[in-house]
């Protein structure tokens, strides 16, 4: 029997793929503060090259802090285990409203080759708003790479803000992507 294209499909979740959001702070207090490097511990990401296709689920509620950065560097130890676990709690409840958006999806339209990659289009279901967005992939050695840059506003996202407003999270954040390569 002859093989199906579903069969090509290959799905990949935390164990061989990672999901990073990067936040990035400003307003009058922004010294005070720290940029955030989160991963996201629970997502599944099918792509099937037969076809192509790419789809993704993310859990919003499972976003943890790794740590601090400053001018893309770690700072080590400039977050308590409690602060972090604050700022966890904040960005479900409040900034993704985790409980009434439960899932954030991506479903691609259109996959071309590029130089060095790929270009995938699709659609992002972020807090329960449905935009197209256009993700660049990359070859990273043996990885996959995708850096995209989410303005939440334009997903109904409040960013955080705290000091009436003197701290805030920059309206962009950036996620990345990355994946094995090999077969893809």
């Amino acid at each position: 029997m002859a093989e199906t294209a579903a069969s090509s499909a290959r799905t990949f979740g935390p164990g061989a793929a990672r999901c990073e959001v990067l936040t990035f702070r400003e307003g009058a207090l922004s010294a005070l503060a720290h940029d955030l490097l989160l991963d996201v511990t629970a997502f599944d990401l099918v792509v099937d090259p037969a076809v192509p296709s790419v789809t993704a689920r993310f859990d919003p509620a499972s976003l943890r802090v790794v740590g601090a950065m400053r001018d893309g560097r770690p700072l080590a130890g400039a977050l308590r285990g409690s602060d972090a676990r604050e700022i966890e709690e904040t960005i479900a409840a409040t900034v993704l409203r985790a409980r009434r958006f439960p899932e954030i999806r991506f479903t691609s339209t259109g996959v071309s080759r590029r130089e060095g990659g790929y270009e995938v289009r699709g659609t992002l279901t972020l807090a329960g708003v449905t935009r197209p967005i256009e993700v660049p992939v990359r070859r990273d050695g043996e990885r996959l790479v995708a850096e995209v840059p989410l303005h939440q506003p334009s997903f109904g996202v409040k960013p955080y803000t705290a000091m009436l407003g003197t701290l805030r999270v920059k309206a962009d954040v950036l996620v990345r992507l990355s994946l094995p390569a090999e077969g893809l």
